[in-house]
């Protein structure tokens, strides 16, 4: 697939070119070394983007680790504290002694 480069890259590597020509260098030439200078910046886009791309791409996973890392730790708080029977064992109780005061 071939990358399209802006008009903006096309006229600043036409003015590198123009500005490193030799005495003597025709325009093809100069033409020849602009798009030598487009594919290079071309280059240079396509590498950074693959750069950044995988800089968020660890820094999406290293986030996905940490929800882990504190979900595991919740789940584990929630496992290590006891469940406290004593309140629903009095409630139970005091519901039973009441509809016995009632019933008699």
């Amino acid at each position: 697939m071939k990358h399209k480069v802006s008009p903006e890259v096309e006229a600043q590597a036409l003015k590198i070119a123009k500005g490193r020509q030799k005495e003597g260098q025709t325009k093809e030439q100069t033409k020849l070394i602009a798009l030598g200078i487009q594919k290079g910046v071309a280059e240079y886009k396509k590498q950074h983007n693959i750069k950044l791309r995988a800089i968020d791409k660890q820094r999406k996973q290293t986030l996905k680790q940490r929800q882990n890392d504190n979900s595991e730790v919740v789940e584990e708080e929630l496992a290590d504290t006891p469940i406290n029977y004593l309140p629903w064992i009095l409630l139970a109780l005091s519901w039973i002694g009441f509809i016995a005061y009632i019933a008699w």
